[in-house]
């Protein structure tokens, strides 16, 4: 009883708290919520009765699953398709291994999953941490399946999981979905949404380094009917770090509802919000080399961040979509989303120059202001179904988008500030707190509208009850306007760029060997403009090319199991591959950015192996390897600062005792050896261990704990630079449910 009671009045308090006693959406119309206390009985012990509408389940959600793999997934084609069924490379991070392994930010996910690789320069979020697919550097971000325009990818890499649901990713071309695109992979992250029952949880984490996390998630049904349903997350971390100087403070909200509008159509409104405040940030390590040209050797807690910088990064998202099921065969969708970032970072690390070694002297820090304020709206409709023909079932889907984006933010010296001086009278002896913080104003301003508008659709008609063949296509058009104004010329500079109906074929097909085991192949084109510039400051050529996959793929336990092993070739032309860094600054474009060269005739070739999903039912794994060559036409390897090899493991086991209470697992990551383009930096291969455990207390209360870099590995992020990985840290926790 007293259980009872206890969880009655929680849902009653989270229905004050999403309806504020305030105004709700219901049946497509607008009205003052009621008080739960007015005209209510006022019996805390009664519990209302809950009828669930059955047409809002979602197959699709990880959610509950208990899984390390997804049954089905859309990210590659927009149709509805099992792992199986699907004609390329495709790994979902799914919500139970993102809470096992407490993997709280998009970089963590990508450091597990199959074929991705992190080259992090920098702390997280200082827009020096790219992620990598095949060779090359993804620029393709989704949030439920829309891709988003923004270029700065930094604001993706720090996105905080706790408002999703899974993470899918692609690997290799994904035109078909995000138009515009390199051959290295597309990232879909998809949000929680309302469960049609109650469900509630709190947990705490204290972490290595006098790090705290809390998080808090609810998910309620809003009416008797159950036909509202609502869902709120927060999120509260504080973070030091092996690194000196470094402190991160991250704020996490999210409230979502889900409405029955009627027995056919549901609606959804909601609204996140992140805030991330980092100070001691720095884009990179101290150098890696003495003045002498021998190696330095730091420490791995040294930074070369001084006490004035920070980023303060705040990303709010309001967003709406509307399902209508025609029939049992078609379903009509629709999405509308505006995501808004506020940035403000005030650069500075001590990457510059090389120590003597005796004396110290010899460093300097590179320093800058960036504010910017990229504003997004993105907009998208599909229609879906299936339909007989020849005695075979088909499916299709058409759909449309348009993305638009607009970012305006003034100038400031880059690096090299008039009047200031970076340099450290000796690196051995610094606290971070000399030279003072540099004054630079604004030096102009730059305003930037970007617009992407495509139409595609997708087929995937049966053949024969053995053999499918996927047909798609998407035409894209994409458009820039960009001005600057530096304020000594007293001139604005007008950019237009832009190309029109761009189609990208798509063609797959599958064939069913047996019950449990399929082959496929996949052709589609390659399209990509590209912000990136040479050393005169011209933007290069968008990248063109076209990708080829062939594959075998296994599903067993009714899809809980996946297994798959692909072979691809990628060849590009206008291939960016930026230039080393020159002592004359000969690397860098007029605007102080990294230049780049253009490279026609790259081919890129690999392996990948992955098995995702359940041994037995205590026993789950994901494990894969990634094999990957990307070459210019003269045989010349293109960014070796990427591994070309990479293994990765996970498992978890439970134990056969306490009923089950207990989960232990661990895992191992291993890649290959990484080189500086100019071959004078090389961190050989490693492998770091990690071990995780959980202990089921009660019904509602969990125990947890991991532990990372077991074996206390150390080993540099990045060639560029001296910035390490972290050293042997743990995290415990308690989390409740009800």
């Amino acid at each position: 009883m007293k259980e009872h009671q206890s969880k009655h009045a929680l849902a009653i308090a989270i229905r004050t708290a999403l309806w504020g006693g305030s105004i709700c959406l219901i049946h497509g119309s607008v009205f003052a919520a009621p008080n739960p206390s007015d005209g209510q009985e006022q019996n805390s012990t009664q519990l209302p009765t809950i009828t669930v509408s059955a047409n809002n389940t979602n197959s699709l959600t990880t959610e509950g699953s208990g899984l390390y793999t997804a049954k089905a997934t859309t990210a590659s084609t927009g149709l509805a398709l099992s792992l199986k069924e699907t004609p390329q490379s495709v790994s979902v991070m799914t919500h139970q291994r993102m809470q096992d392994q407490n993997l709280t930010q998009l970089t963590d996910v990508a450091n597990q999953v199959a074929g991705l690789t992190v080259s992090q320069s920098g702390n997280v979020g200082s827009d020096s941490s790219p992620i990598y697919s095949r060779g090359k550097s993804v620029d393709s971000y989704l949030l439920d399946g829309v891709k988003l325009l923004s270029t700065y990818s930094s604001i993706f890499q720090s996105q905080d999981t706790a408002l999703f649901d899974r993470i899918e990713v692609v690997r290799g071309a994904t035109g078909l979905m995000t138009g515009a695109g390199s051959a290295s992979a597309s990232i879909n992250m998809i949000r929680k949404k309302p469960l049609q029952d109650f469900k509630a949880s709190i947990s705490t984490d204290l972490s290595s380094w006098d790090s705290y996390r809390f998080d808090g998630d609810i998910s309620t049904p809003l009416n008797q009917s159950g036909t509202l349903r609502g869902r709120a997350v927060v999120a509260y971390q504080n973070s030091d770090s092996y690194i000196d100087r470094f402190n991160e403070e991250r704020k996490v909200a999210y409230a979502v509802v889900d409405t029955d509008l009627s027995d056919k159509t549901q609606a959804s409104l909601g609204l996140s919000y992140q805030q991330i405040y980092i100070t001691g940030q720095a884009r990179g390590g101290l150098p890696a080399f003495y003045s002498d040209g021998t190696r330095t050797n730091w420490s791995r807690s040294d930074s070369a961040a001084p006490s004035w910088s920070y980023s303060d990064r705040t990303t709010t998202s309001l967003f709406a979509d509307i399902n209508h099921q025609f029939n049992d065969n078609w379903k009509l969708k629709a999405s509308l989303a505006r995501i808004i970032t506020d940035s403000d970072e005030l650069v500075g690390y001590a990457s510059g120059g090389t120590p003597n070694k005796e004396t110290g002297s010899g460093v300097s820090i590179y320093s800058t202001h960036w504010a910017y304020k990229p504003i997004q709206d993105l907009f998208n409709v599909s229609l879906n179904g299936s339909f007989n023909l020849f005695n075979q079932t088909h499916d299709v889907i058409f759909g449309s988008t348009l993305t638009r984006s607009e970012n305006s933010q003034p100038y400031f010296t880059n690096w090299w500030i008039n009047g200031w001086s970076g340099d450290i009278d000796n690196i051995y002896e610094w606290d971070g707190n000399t030279p003072a913080r540099p004054n630079n104003p604004a030096v102009g301003w730059t305003k930037e509208n970007n617009t992407s508008s495509s139409f595609y659709t997708a087929a995937r008609f049966k053949l024969s009850d053995d053999l499918a063949l996927l047909l798609g296509s998407r035409l894209e058009n994409w458009k820039l306007k960009k001005e600057d104004n530096k304020y000594e010329k007293n001139t604005i500079t007008i950019t237009n760029r832009k190309e029109e109906n761009k189609l990208i074929p798509y063609i797959g097909l599958v064939y069913d060997l047996t019950p449990n085991w399929s082959a496929y192949a996949s052709y589609t084109n390659i399209f990509s403009p590209q912000d990136l510039k040479t050393r005169t400051g011209d933007y290069i050529d968008p990248l063109e090319g076209n990708s080829t996959e062939l594959g075998i793929k296994g599903a067993f336990f009714d899809n809980q199991l996946n297994l798959s092993a692909a072979i691809y070739e990628n060849k590009e032309d206008n291939f960016a591959v930026a230039i080393p860094e020159q002592p004359d600054n000969s690397h860098l474009a007029p605007d102080g950015s990294q230049a780049y060269t253009a490279e026609s005739g790259t081919k890129s070739r690999g392996i990948e192996l992955e098995a995702t999903g359940k041994l037995t039912d205590t026993w789950q794994i994901s494990s894969s390897f990634a094999r990957n060559l990307s070459r210019d036409r003269n045989g010349k390897l293109l960014n070796p600062n990427i591994p070309s090899n990479t293994a990765k493991l996970y498992t978890t086991y439970k134990l056969p005792y306490l009923n089950e209470a207990i989960t232990v697992g661990g895992g191992i990551r291993w890649q290959s050896e990484i080189q500086s383009a100019d071959q004078k930096f090389t961190q050989s291969e490693y492998s770091v261990v990690d071990l995780m455990a959980h202990y089921k207390i009660n019904n509602k209360l969990t125990a947890n704990l991991n532990i990372n870099n077991l074996f206390d590995k150390k080993y540099y992020l990045t060639t560029g630079n001296s910035y390490y990985g972290a050293p042997t840290n743990f995290r415990v926790g308690l989390k409740y449910d009800w």
